[in-house]
């Protein structure tokens, strides 16, 4: 393997700036700890490139202080088939309640619908999660002739907030998860990391800024998981590079439910993000999927 140095900097204007917290080395871990199948994926394959190479140019692996090649941060949670070696705090801990509140469900008998830690590379974790919403909401039927099935949510606005938490959280706070809580009414996904720099509430939908740089330009080239239940899409990769996912979360869920989703700053470290599930109209049925 070619190892040649590479910086754990980054230039700015004639000046080097230490490396995002994705893109710096992961001083456990080595380059044999990468899967090739897994790093092939970012690869060009006209090209041929070899693993080293891929994982060099997308910033999967960069130079330690030793002159060592080692895997990033970014590298290890796309590009291990076990990132939680690394970093255990890397994870979804999706939980589905039979009520309203944490509390009230508790007091029922079955109080908990299902409970999992969906681990493994952060795609995997996107995709796992969507399947446990799917597999959890309630679906409704028309009283139509013909009958069609309908589930409290859209799909693609969970798979949105979903991709947005897992790209944006704050790898660097360790003891901290990305919660996703689902509860009769609606569902909450808070994510690890207070909003950066003069990004505010309100400006989410219309600014992007991103923490993970090298994490979202890798999720940008892999393909939109098949069979999750609901989730059809025109778009092909589960990032857009024009950072639309906030606003076509918003309009999809709101069409959906009849509710906007809201997000909240929970102490200036996790984001809120809360999207209300349909419920029943005048027909005695919840409204139609958005197409």
């Amino acid at each position: 393997m070619n190892t040649e140095m590479l910086s754990p900097f980054l230039p700015h204007r004639g000046v080097l700036f230490p490396a995002r917290f994705d893109e710096q080395v992961v001083p456990s871990a080595s380059v044999e700890d990468l899967d090739t199948a897994l790093i092939q994926r970012f690869g060009i394959e006209a090209k041929k490139e070899d693993d080293l190479t891929v994982a060099k140019r997308r910033n999967m692996v960069t130079a330690s202080e030793d002159r060592d090649i080692q895997p990033t941060a970014a590298g290890i949670l796309l590009g291990s088939a076990n990132p939680q070696q690394w970093f255990p705090h890397a994870f979804v801990q999706a939980v589905a309640y039979r009520g309203k509140k944490i509390v009230e469900s508790l007091d029922a008998t079955h109080y908990l619908l299902d409970a999992r830690d969906i681990e493994g590379p952060l795609d995997r974790q996107i995709e796992e999660a969507c399947h446990f919403v799917a597999r959890n909401q309630r679906v409704a039927a028309t009283k139509t002739v013909g009958r069609m099935d309908i589930p409290q949510y859209d799909i693609v606005s969970v798979f949105e907030g979903l991709v947005n938490a897992v790209a944006h959280r704050d790898y660097s706070l360790h003891g901290s998860h990305i919660r996703l809580r689902m509860f009769c009414d609606r569902l909450e996904i808070c994510s690890p990391g207070r909003l950066l720099d003069s990004l505010s509430i309100e400006a989410l939908r219309y600014r992007q800024i991103t923490r993970n740089n090298a994490v979202t330009n890798l999720l940008e080239d892999i393909e939109v998981p098949s069979g999750i239940p609901g989730l059809v899409t025109r778009q092909k990769t589960l990032m857009k590079s024009r950072g639309e996912g906030v606003q076509i979360l918003l309009r999809r869920s709101e069409e959906y439910s009849g509710r906007r989703p809201e997000y909240r700053l929970l102490d200036e470290s996790e984001l809120l993000l809360t999207i209300f599930a349909a419920g029943p109209n005048e027909s005695g049925y919840a409204p139609a999927p958005v197409e």
